[in-house]
C-alpha cells in the first residue's frame, strides 16, 4: 500500500531531502525535531512539525520510544530514519514494524546480518565476494597482537558493531596494538553499545570504493553504479565522486556484479551501499562492509545517473513495482561532491558552531546543493558539523573538476568558520586534478600542502 503519512526521523539537510522527496509523490510529511531545530529550514518545509524532545540527540533523536509515539500520535503510516541516528538500529526498524509502521529501509534481520562487520566479513565469503584477510572476535590486546602477527604488519583494528571510522586504528607492531587496543574497544562502546573488535590486514595504497544497491527484499536488487570515495580524514569522506575514474571496465563489471550477489543473498530491501578497498595496482577490489541506508553520499550518484534515490526508496517501501530493469540505469558523465562542514580547517578542524550571517551559494545549472541553511541559520553545537553537501556534473571528469573549482570559489559563507578554503585547495591541487589520489592522500600529502600554503 503507498505511503499515506511519512514520518521523518532526522535533522538538517538529509532530513529536508527527505521531506522534498515525499513531496515530490505527495506523501504528507511529519518531521520531528529536537528543540534546537525547531525553527530550522526543514520544520518550515515539512507538512507538519513536532518537537521529540530537548537538544541532547540522546533525549530526542535517539530515543527510539519517542520517535515511534510521536510517528503514531501524528497519524504516519512509514518512518524515514535518514542516515545516522536510528537508521541502522535493527532494534528500531523491529519496533516500527511490531508498532505497525513501514519502516523505509532494510528488514530487522538484515540490519543485523549486515551491521555486524564479522558477520558481513561471513556472508561476503559464502557468496564468493574477495575479502581483505582479517581475524575473528578479538577478545584482549593479547589475542589483538597474536592475531596481528599472524596476518603481518602493518593491521587495522575495527569495531565490529559500527562504522564512520569510530573504534579503527592502524597498528604497524605489536607494541601500537597493546596501546591502541583498549582504546578502540573503548570509543566503539562509546559509539555503538558494543566495544567488539577485529583486525584486517591494512592495504597501503587503496582507493575506497562503494556500489549504490536498491533490493526489492525478494532477491532482485539494481545497482546504481559505484562511487570513488577515497579523499578521507581520520576515515571520513571529504570527497565523493561517481564513478570511478581510476577503474577499467571489466573490473568495474565485476565489482557491480559482487556487490548485486552479496545484496542479493540476503534478500536486501531499500537501499544501500557495499563498499570495497580497490587496489588500483593489481585492479582487485576486496569487500570492507555493507551500509544499511540511504548514504550521505547519494546525490552524486543521484547527479550521475538522474535517479532520485530517495524517491525510489518511498515507493519501494510502499509495495510499488519500480518498473526499473538494470539497463534502464545508466551513468552519463561524471559528479562529484563534497562536503561542506562548519569547522576550522586552520585550527585542527574545530566545531564553529554559531549564527550564519552570509549564504551565498553557486547558482551554476551544473551545480547542485543540499542543505538546509539559510543567510541566518544557526548552526547548534549538538551534533555534526555538516551544513551542505556541493556537487557538481560534467561530460567527464576534467570538466568536473573545473565546475567544481568554480562552484567552491564562488560558494560564501560568513558568521562561522567552514571548510571552504580546504575543499577549495583541494580542488585546485594537482594530484586531484590529475586523479593521483588513495585513501591516505589527504592526510599524508594534503593537508601538509594545505597547512604549507597557508603558513606562506
Amino acid at each position: 500500500m503507498p505511503i499515506r503519512r511519512l514520518f521523518v526521523a532526522n535533522r538538517g539537510e538529509i532530513a529536508l531531502r527527505v521531506v522534498r522527496a515525499a513531496q515530490s509523490l505527495n506523501i504528507e510529511t511529519v518531521l520531528g525535531v529536537s528543540a534546537a531545530d525547531r525553527d530550522g529550514l526543514g520544520a518550515e518545509t515539512a507538512d507538519r512539525v513536532v518537537v521529540l524532545g530537548p537538544a541532547p540527540a540522546g533525549k530526542s533523536y535517539l530515543d527510539t520510544r519517542l520517535v515511534v509515539h510521536a510517528a503514531k500520535a501524528t497519524g504516519c503510516d512509514a518512518v524515514h530514519p535518514g542516515y545516522g541516528f536510528l537508521s541502522e538500529r535493527a532494534e528500531f526498524a523491529k519496533l516500527c514494524e511490531d508498532e505497525g509502521l513501514i519502516f523505509v529501509g532494510p528488514r530487522p534481520e538484515t540490519i543485523d546480518q549486515v551491521g555486524d562487520k564479522l558477520r558481513a566479513r561471513e556472508l561476503a565469503q559464502r557468496n564468493g565476494v574477495p575479502l581483505v584477510p582479517g581475524s575473528p572476535l578479538l577478545t584482549d590486546a593479547n589475542d589483538a597482537a597474536d592475531a596481528a602477527d599472524e596476518l603481518g604488519y602493518p593491521v587495522v583494528m575495527k569495531a565490529s558493531a559500527g562504522g564512520g571510522g569510530k573504534g579503527m586504528f592502524v597498528a604497524r607492531s605489536r607494541d601500537e596494538i597493546a596501546a591502541s587496543f583498549e582504546r578502540a574497544s573503548n570509543e566503539a562502546q562509546a559509539a555503538f553499545g558494543d566495544g567488539s573488535l577485529y583486525l584486517e590486514r591494512y592495504i597501503e595504497t587503496a582507493r575506497h570504493v562503494e556500489v549504490q544497491i536498491l533490493g526489492d527484499g525478494e532477491g532482485g536488487v539494481w545497482h546504481f553504479g559505484e562511487r570513488d570515495c577515497s579523499v578521507q580524514r581520520r576515515y571520513q569522506k571529504v570527497v565523493e565522486e561517481a564513478p570511478c575514474a581510476a577503474m577499467p571496465e571489466d573490473v568495474r563489471t565485476k565489482l557491480h556484479a559482487a556487490a548485486v550477489d552479496l545484496a542479493a543473498g540476503v534478500h536486501y530491501r531499500n537501499a544501500g551501499t557495499v563498499e570495497f578497498l580497490y587496489d588500483v595496482d593489481r585492479q582487485d577490489f576486496h569487500f570492507i562492509e555493507v551500509n544499511a541506508r540511504i548514504q550521505v553520499e547519494h546525490p552524486v550518484t543521484e547527479m550521475a545517473t538522474g535517479r532520485d534515490l530517495v524517491a525510489c526508496q518511498l515507493r519501494l517501501a510502499g509495495g510499488e513495482d519500480l518498473g526499473l530493469s538494470q539497463d534502464d540505469i545508466r551513468i552519463d558523465g561524471h559528479a562529484i561532491e563534497v562536503r561542506i562542514n562548519a569547522e576550522d580547517p586552520n585550527h585542527d578542524f574545530r566545531p564553529s558552531p554559531g549564527r550564519i550571517t552570509a549564504w551565498r551559494p553557486p547558482t551554476d545549472e551544473h551545480v547542485r546543493l543540499d542543505s538546509h541553511c539559510t543567510a541566518s541559520s544557526l548552526i547548534p553545537p549538538f551534533y555534526d558539523s555538516m551544513i551542505g553537501k556541493l556537487i557538481v556534473h560534467g561530460a567527464d571528469r576534467g570538466q568536473a573538476v573545473e565546475r567544481l573549482q568554480q562552484a567552491l570559489n564562488d560558494f560564501e559563507i560568513e558568521g562561522i568558520a567552514t571548510n571552504l578554503p580546504l575543499q577549495r585547495f583541494i580542488a585546485a591541487h594537482p594530484d586531484f586534478a590529475a586523479n593521483r589520489i588513495d585513501t591516505r592522500w589527504l592526510e599524508q600529502t594534503g593537508l601538509l600542502a594545505f597547512a604549507q600554503d597557508k603558513d606562506s
